[in-house]
C-alpha cells in the first residue's frame, strides 16, 4: 500500500497545524489550526467575519491547496485536542472536504462551538465523539484508534493510523504526565503495543517545542505544588490578588479556585474565554467547580463583578482574569491600563501561572502588561507552570518506545527543530534516509 505524508501547516512555525495521511484510497486530516499571533498583530481582526483565503494569505491559517495533490478521499478530520493552534482553522477550511470531524467529547464540544461563531462559511461535516483507547474504521483496510496522551488542556489524543504497512503516529501535543490532577496518565503501555504489533509503527509525527530543553516536563500535579506554595505565602496580605492562566487549562483553574477557597477568598472566572472553557468542561462533568463559583464573560457582567469586588472589599476575593499572555482586549490588560472598575493599589499581587508563548508578538504584548500592572503598584509573581510539551527526555523516551522506521518533526521553526534532530540521529536515524526535516506545502513519499 502507498502511503504518503503532506505536511500542510506548523512545520514552519509555531501554530496553525495541519497533517494529511493518505495509506492508498484513504486520507485523514489530522488538525486545523490557527496561528493566533498572525492575526493579533493586526488591529481589530475578527477571523470569524473574514474569508479563508484571505486568512492563508494572512498566514493565520494552513494553505491546504498541497491537499489536491493527495490521490484518495478524505475519510475523517482529527483534531488532536481543543487549542487554537489545533481546532481555530475547522470553521474556515472543513466545509472543503466530505468527511466527519472525528474528536474527544471536551474538542468536539469546542468544534461546535468554533463553528456556531463563524459567519462566513456553513460548517456541515458530521461530528463523531470517540473517547482515548477507541478505535474507528477508515476505508477498507485502515483503522483509526485514540491513544490518551496529558497536555495542557484535558481530553487530549495521540491518533495513530493503522495501515498494513505499519502504524503512522501523529504525536502532537503532549507531555509525560503519570500524575495529572484531571483525567487518566499518558498511556505508555498502548504506545509500546502498538511498536510491536503487527509491522510495528511506520512514521512518527512529533511535536518538537520545547526538544531544546533538557531533563523532561515535569507534572502537573508538581505546578499545583508550586501554585498552592505561592499562594500560601501571601494569604495573609489583606489587599488584592488576580491570578491569570491559559483559560483552557481546565486543571490549573480547578487548582486556582480551590486554593482561593482554602485562603477564604471568593474565586471568581472573568472574561469571555475563561466562561467558555470553563463552562463546558463542567457542564461534561469533567470538573466538579463549587456552586457559588461566578463565571462572567459579557464585558458588562464582567464591570459589575469588579464593581461588587471593589465596594465588598478587594480582601475577600481573587478574580481569576483572561490575559496571561498580554493580549489586547483580555481582561487583565484592561486591569493594567485603568478600563476596569477594579482598581490596583500599591502592594496588590498578580499571579501569572503561565509562560509566555516563545514568540515575538506574544513576548513584546506580555512584557507591556507588566509594565503597565507594576506602574499602578502591582507586584507579579511569575511563571509559576509547566509546560503541555515533552523535553528531552521524554522525546528520547518516546522514540525508544516506539522504534519508528520514519521521524517527522514539526510544531516549530528550523531552528526549533535543531535539537530534536541532533536527538534522533544520536539514536541512529539520519536526515534524508528516515528523519525528515519538512516545509509546510511538502508531500513525504513512506511507501510505494
Amino acid at each position: 500500500m502507498e502511503v504518503e505524508i503532506a505536511t500542510i501547516g506548523g512545520y514552519e512555525a509555531v501554530g496553525r497545524q495541519m497533517t494529511a495521511v493518505r495509506a492508498g484510497d484513504d486520507v485523514v486530516i489530522f488538525d486545523m489550526g490557527l496561528n493566533l499571533s498572525k492575526v493579533l498583530i493586526h488591529d481589530n481582526v475578527e477571523t470569524e467575519r473574514m474569508h479563508s483565503l484571505d486568512l492563508i494569505d494572512m498566514g493565520a491559517i494552513p494553505d491546504d491547496r498541497v491537499m489536491s495533490e493527495l490521490e484518495g478521499d478524505v475519510k475523517a478530520i482529527v483534531p488532536t485536542h481543543g487549542h487554537l493552534d489545533h481546532i481555530g482553522a475547522i470553521s474556515k477550511l472543513a466545509h472543503r472536504y466530505d468527511a466527519p470531524i472525528v474528536a474527544t467529547p471536551f474538542t468536539i464540544e469546542l468544534v461546535k462551538q468554533q463553528i456556531k461563531g463563524e459567519e462566513k462559511f456553513g460548517v456541515q461535516n458530521d461530528l463523531v465523539k470517540m473517547e482515548a483507547g477507541e478505535t474507528m474504521q477508515i476505508g477498507e483496510r485502515n483503522e483509526l484508534e485514540f491513544v490518551n496522551v496529558t497536555h495542557s488542556i484535558i481530553d487530549a489524543i495521540n491518533p495513530v493510523l493503522h495501515t498494513p504497512e505499519g502504524a503512522v503516529v501523529y504525536g502532537l501535543d503532549k507531555r509525560m504526565d503519570h500524575t495529572p490532577v484531571i483525567g487518566d496518565p499518558i498511556d505508555m503501555k498502548r504506545f509500546r503495543e502498538i511498536a510491536r504489533e503487527d509491522e510495528g509503527v511506520l512514521c512518527y509525527i512529533e511535536d518538537c517545542t520545547n526538544a531544546g530543553r533538557k531533563g523532561r516536563t515535569p507534572s502537573e500535579s508538581v505546578a499545583r505544588r508550586h501554585l498552592k506554595d505561592v499562594m500560601q505565602s501571601i494569604e495573609d496580605y489583606d489587599g488584592g490578588i488576580v491570578a491569570t492562566t491559559f483559560s483552557s487549562h481546565i486543571a490549573r483553574v480547578k487548582s486556582l479556585v480551590e486554593f482561593a477557597k482554602d485562603m477564604g477568598r471568593q474565586p471568581v472566572l472573568l472574561g469571555r474565554s475563561m466562561e467558555k472553557y470553563s463552562g463546558t468542561a463542567e457542564r461534561l462533568n469533567f470538573v466538579d467547580f463549587p456552586d457559588d463559583l461566578g463565571m462572567y464573560g459579557h464585558r458588562k457582567s464582567v464591570d459589575r463583578t469588579f464593581k461588587r469586588i471593589m465596594n465588598e472589599g478587594k480582601e475577600n476575593f481573587l478574580p481569576i482574569v483572561t490575559g496571561h499572555q498580554g493580549e489586547p482586549r483580555a481582561m487583565l490588560t484592561r486591569m493594567g491600563r485603568g478600563e476596569t472598575p477594579y482598581e490596583l493599589s500599591d502592594g496588590d499581587k498578580v499571579l501569572f501561572s503561565a509562560r509566555v508563548i516563545p514568540e515575538p508578538t506574544n513576548e513584546g504584548q506580555r512584557y507591556q502588561s507588566e509594565k503597565l500592572l507594576g506602574m499602578q503598584g502591582a507586584r507579579i509573581y511569575d511563571d509559576i507552570h509547566v509546560s503541555g510539551h515533552l523535553r528531552e527526555e521524554g522525546h528520547y523516551e518516546m522514540l525508544d518506545a516506539l522504534q519508528p522506521q520514519h521521524v517527522i518533526p514539526a510544531h516549530q521553526s528550523l531552528k526549533g527543530f535543531a535539537p530534536y534532530v541532533d536527538l534522533a540521529e544520536n539514536m541512529g536515524y539520519k536526515v534524508g534516509r528516515d528523519l525528515h526535516v519538512t516545509r509546510n506545502g511538502n508531500m513525504i513519499q513512506l511507501t510505494e
